[in-house]
């Protein structure tokens, strides 16, 4: 197998020129500066410190950005990941979670290597839908602890345990905290939308988060607010560059991490893969989706060595470099590089941003993550889709994403075989002008051949279809016509339905003929050998080449019979 390893910057550094580089050194700087707050939000609602998070936006972003797929991919920590990492933390603790994550990224560069990025695609958009709104709801009820200033020393990850833990210590809510989490929330909801004002545009220059950030952070600073800060609870950010170690690592902890380094690997596929391709459609490129998630690979591998963990590309934070003109992997960079400055010259002020603001930044990006319009389209569309979508969402919030996704492509698999075993025809086809020849006659005036006609896929989910075949009630002809030229595929155990059904004809001492076979049907019947049992003269090119075979085939009828 020969690996192609080309990534995006290669294609994008011949002809580049000086005012593309301005405008990408202009967008780094712009998303480097979006990226800090939501890189130590992200991270302080996944259970980590947000230096994890900072760490994780420099090394997995200038990774994703130098060796993807894509001309403008931002790559960082994301709100999808964090029920998932707040439950890897809570079940095996922080140095387990770096493990999972250098497993995650050796599955994604495995999937590249195979080139198995095409087949993300398949996943259904109803499954996408319902365990993206059931995640935006996890991290909703993720930030309530923080949100209300709840004295909780950390909340279950199993559902109805958290729900019943928050109702519990509703009654302490810390005031101060949920006045400024309101003010926080209001003010950038607010700030946002005054963003969109034409003659407002200046405001895009700072983002909503660093905004609000900037000023929540100042105000407990002057006031001394009674609120949590990163300083109270994480001793604030470290100032300089984190030591490059391995975690720990045991055969009994490795196997227990499978199965979450799995699900950090296929929600970091889906996340970036679709980020991709929502960027591609903004810039009119074609991304490269095995080179994506090869980078995505050695991002989430590089990470949890400087303390980091599971990184994607971020669909908002790719979205605002197209928006500020960013066109290569160089604004990915750039923004890596702003983000390592702002650690190593502003660390000691991180101490007083206030843990309120942070909630409320995340509680706006779980809000805008879902796609709550989905569901009042759901009474548009089939019953099966509302049953993949709801039962996606359902067990997302209730159990976890793995098992939301397995159930939602189990369904659509389930649904999609009995849609298409629906679609699989056999019919009868009338043979009126042969209805007055008597050597195609019984004495009692019955036919002595019959046609059918199969439509669609004959496949394990429709082959039982053949049995109207061998239906009494269908007479007793002496030579039947398959016609097979609307028949589009063919599966084994369709096969082995023909190959039933012409044993039990010849049973009966009937003869059966096929004719009008397509390529992909005609191939395996030859190569199966069924075409020499049933014998070469026995295949016609088509329904009136067959009954010219049946009438060779048919004796006459003697003088007492006729």
């Amino acid at each position: 197998m020969k690996i192609s390893f080309h990534p995006k910057l290669l294609d994008c550094l011949p002809g580049y020129t000086q005012a593309q580089l301005g405008k990408d050194i202009a967008s780094g700087i712009t998303i480097g500066v979006l990226a800090l707050p939501l890189a130590m939000a992200f991270a302080i609602a996944s259970g980590v410190s947000p230096a994890a998070g900072i760490w994780t936006a420099i090394v997995a972003g200038f990774i994703i950005s130098a060796l993807g797929g894509s001309r403008v991919q931002i790559g960082g920590p994301t709100g999808a990941f964090i029920p998932i990492i707040y439950g890897i933390v809570a079940t095996y603790g922080f140095g387990n979670l770096l493990i999972a994550t250098m497993l995650s990224g050796i599955f994604l560069l495995a999937m590249g290597i195979f080139r198995m990025g095409q087949l993300i695609r398949f996943i259904p958009v109803s499954v996408v839908i319902g365990f993206t709104n059931g995640i935006a709801v996890v991290i909703f009820m993720a930030q309530i602890k923080d949100f209300l200033g709840l004295q909780i020393d950390s909340l279950p990850p199993e559902f109805f345990s958290k729900i019943k833990t928050l109702a519990a210590s509703f009654h302490l809510i810390h005031w101060p905290t949920l006045a400024l989490s309101l003010a926080s929330l209001a003010f950038l909801l607010f700030y946002n939308r005054m963003a969109q004002v034409p003659r407002l545009a200046y405001l895009r220059r700072a983002p909503g988060p660093l905004a609000v950030l900037v000023l929540a952070t100042a105000t407990t600073a002057l006031l001394d607010l009674p609120v949590e800060t990163i300083g109270s609870r994480f001793g604030g950010i470290p100032q300089g560059f984190p030591g490059i170690s391995l975690p720990p690592l045991s055969l009994e902890t490795l196997g227990k991490l499978i199965s979450p380094a799995i699900t950090i690997a296929l929600l970091g596929a889906i996340e970036s893969l679709l980020s991709a391709r929502v960027a591609d459609s903004s810039i009119e490129d074609r991304h490269d989706p095995n080179q994506e998630l090869i980078a995505q690979g050695l991002a989430n591998i590089a990470a949890p060595l400087f303390g980091g963990f599971a990184a994607t590309g971020a669909i908002a934070r790719t979205a605002t470099n197209i928006r500020s003109g960013g066109r290569t992997p160089i604004a990915g960079m750039v923004h890596s590089l702003v983000l390592l400055a702002m650690v190593l010259i502003l660390a000691p002020l991180a101490s007083y941003i206030p843990l309120a603001t942070l909630s409320a930044i995340v509680v706006v990006v779980a809000v805008n993550m879902g796609e709550w319009h989905e569901f009042k389209k759901l009474r548009r569309f089939s019953n099966n889709y509302r049953a993949i979508l709801l039962s996606t969402f359902f067990v997302t919030v209730i159990f976890d994403l793995t098992l939301a996704v397995e159930l939602g492509m189990v369904l659509s698999c389930l649904f999609f075989i009995y849609r298409m075993s629906e679609l699989t025809r056999i019919e009868r086809l009338p043979l009126k002008e042969h209805e007055r020849e008597p050597v195609f006659l019984h004495p009692d005036g019955s036919l002595r051949i019959a046609a059918w006609r199969l439509y669609g896929s004959l496949f394990f989910g429709a082959v039982n279809k053949l049995e109207a075949l061998l239906d009494p009630h269908a007479g007793h002809p002496e030579v039947v016509i398959l016609d097979m030229q609307s028949l589009i595929q063919l599966d084994t155990t369709g096969l082995e339905g023909l190959e039933n059904l012409l044993n039990q004809l010849q049973k009966r001492g009937c003869t059966l003929i096929v004719c009008g076979l397509n390529s992909q049907p005609g191939s395996l019947l030859y190569r199966s050998g069924f075409i020499d049992h049933l014998g070469d003269e026995n295949v016609c090119p088509d329904l009136t080449a067959a009954l010219a075979r049946a009438g060779e085939l048919l004796p006459p009828l003697q003088e007492d019979e006729a």
